[in-house]
């Protein structure tokens, strides 16, 4: 199939097209009459481009994961690799984006009197946590003669 073609069929621009092929993630057609043929593979590997980019896969994560795409294979060890280091980034993202959530539901619904007193009941994270608690275990420690961080209880901020 022509460009044009393969263009229509996956949704991308001829020239996001020619440059997966300068890139290597899709196989350099070969040519009539000076136009470039497509094979339907090379729609069917386009198509799965398209999607792991919305997926937000990076081209350098797609070119390994294409390079290891072999026809009725079994999946090799770098694609396992890959989905576990996707998998972890996807469960970051979830963790942030529920703490995004609850923020924004806070922030909806926030009658506080001023930002200091804002920001200390939402507890923003666990950082800001241990550091209200290491400055008020350091001024418990000054007192009682302790060095700061022996506080009973207390890590050190790292």
């Amino acid at each position: 199939m022509k460009i044009g073609e393969l263009s229509s069929h996956t949704g991308l621009n001829a020239s996001a097209i020619r440059y997966y092929e300068r890139l290597g993630l899709v196989p350099a057609p070969h040519r009539t009459g000076g136009q470039r043929r497509y094979s339907g593979e090379a729609a069917h590997r386009l198509l799965l481009i398209r999607f792991a980019k919305d997926m937000d896969f990076t081209l350098g994560q797609i070119k390994v994961f294409l390079s290891g795409l072999r026809d009725k294979a079994p999946v090799g060890p770098r694609w396992r690799k890959l989905a576990h280091l996707k998998l972890r980034e996807v469960d970051e993202k979830m963790q942030r984006s529920r703490q995004l959530k609850s923020l924004l539901e806070h922030l909806l619904a926030c009658h506080c009197a001023s930002l200091q007193v804002c920001v200390e009941r939402l507890s923003l994270s666990p950082r800001l946590k241990r550091i209200r608690g290491d400055q008020r275990g350091t001024q418990r420690t000054r007192r009682s003669g302790l060095r700061p961080g022996a506080a009973k209880g207390r890590e050190p901020l790292r």
